[in-house]
């Protein structure tokens, strides 16, 4: 492996100032909230990556390493994340009238999430910078991956979570051994648990690892990957339209941002329409679409409640970047119900085999919305991301499933139980 990275810049995506990726910085200095974007130095990529090359290697994130901010590889920190399955729905693609149906099944990765791909590359960047210590605002599935490659990379890693993180998810961030502390505030206003981490990162020097962008300049650099696999899985074409379910913004952002690396270096000559779908319950980013906001001014959402737990986030970080990415796609953005939700879940499963949580199968949801404002026709070539198992969120399920039957060894008494079934 080349141990030189190719990143040639970063760019705070606020107020435009640029800085060398040897500084190390992880905010922008004149802005707060600036998340700072990675560009690479795409002339030099064309001469040593191409397509057969990437065709040839093991399946994975760091198969596209050239195209991660990592120096040096002896510092990548990996679970065997990515690689995940582009599943072509035929019975699902069927039910909903679709013959070009494809799902991009992250649940398949270690800890049951895409958010493995975004935490590997920041917890390899720690290490490639002499962290030892990291640091994070969440109580779902971000958390829970930096939990787990904290533990295989051996750094303290900590997390605060909202006084009301249910005790499931706080489960298994202490099962890989991280550090968890809920924090006290108010529903709306400051999230409380991202002023915690500033604070806590300009005071003891930790490393932010947040899954958003203006903490995390790496955040995007993860997720761009499910974009690149997505294309040599559709033998380096592209999709009509890729549908993401969106809570802060960066997997959507991450994706886009593949997507057009992938034409600056020449290997496809499109780019798909992407589509950001929320909750209902929590949608500023569509609300922001709707009302042609200024994407540096989306209003946070106002008491989010969702079933999709994983996607409400009020204060939407990378929401400028999800904005013009559906902007510049000519792609749309769409909210759904819970309802609609719970009822794509219900029919994944039971098409497909796969069984996701709530806010993993979002995007599925809002394919049917876009089939009835006549946005998407049904002989297109549609790409939907399943973000999250569904062992993620498994009371949603529960409550769901009715009774089970209960029966003596008796075929006599099975049989009465099979006539109730038909």
């Amino acid at each position: 492996m080349r141990a030189k990275s190719f990143v040639k810049e970063m760019k705070c995506a606020r107020c435009g100032k640029q800085y060398e990726p040897s500084a190390s910085h992880t905010r922008c200095l004149n802005n707060d909230d600036g998340r700072l974007d990675i560009f690479y130095n795409y002339e030099s990529l064309r001469e040593v990556l191409t397509p057969d090359i990437l065709s040839k290697r093991d399946r994975g994130v760091w198969k596209y390493r050239e195209l991660l901010p990592i120096n040096d590889p002896r510092n990548i920190v990996s679970l065997g994340e990515g690689g995940t399955p582009l599943v072509l729905a035929r019975r699902l693609g069927e039910k909903l009238g679709l013959t070009k149906l494809w799902l991009l099944d992250d649940t398949r990765n270690p800890t049951s999430s895409f958010k493995d791909r975004p935490m590997t590359v920041g917890v390899s960047k720690a290490v490639e910078l002499g962290y030892d210590t990291l640091v994070s605002a969440s109580s779902g599935n971000a958390a829970a991956a930096l939990s787990a490659y904290s533990a295989k990379a051996r750094l303290r890693c900590i997390t605060f979570v909202p006084e009301m993180a249910s005790r499931g998810k706080l489960a298994q961030l202490t099962m890989y051994g991280a550090k968890v502390v809920r924090v006290r505030g108010p529903e709306s206003g400051e999230d409380p648990t991202v002023r915690m981490l500033k604070e806590v990162c300009d005071r003891y020097n930790w490393y932010p690892c947040p899954s958003f962008g203006p903490m995390n300049p790496y955040q995007a650099e993860g997720p761009k990957t499910m974009s690149y696999e997505i294309v040599e899985g559709l033998s380096w074409s592209i999709p009509d339209w890729v549908l993401a379910p969106v809570g802060a913004g960066g997997a959507l952002a991450g994706n886009w941002k593949g997507y057009r690396e992938f034409r600056q270096l020449g290997f496809i000559n499109e780019l798909p329409r992407m589509v950001a779908v929320q909750s209902t319950g929590c949608a500023p980013v569509v609300r922001a679409y709707e009302q042609g906001a200024d994407p540096l001014k989306i209003t946070p959402w106002e008491r989010p409640d969702s079933v999709a737990t994983g996607l409400m986030d009020p204060f939407p970080w990378d929401g400028d970047a999800a904005l013009i990415a559906v902007r510049e796609s000519n792609g749309t953005a769409v909210a759904v119900s819970d309802e609609m939700i719970l009822e794509a879940q219900r029919l994944l499963a039971k098409t497909e085999g796969i069984f996701a949580e709530p806010s993993g199968v979002t995007a599925l949801a809002g394919l049917n919305e876009l089939f009835a404002v006549g946005d998407v026709d049904r002989s297109e070539a549609v790409v939907v991301e399943i973000t999250g198992a569904g062992l993620k969120d498994p009371e949603i399920a529960i409550r769901g499933m009715g009774e089970i039957p209960t029966i003596d060894a008796s075929t006599k008494e099975l049989e009465r139980v099979l006539k109730a079934w038909i």
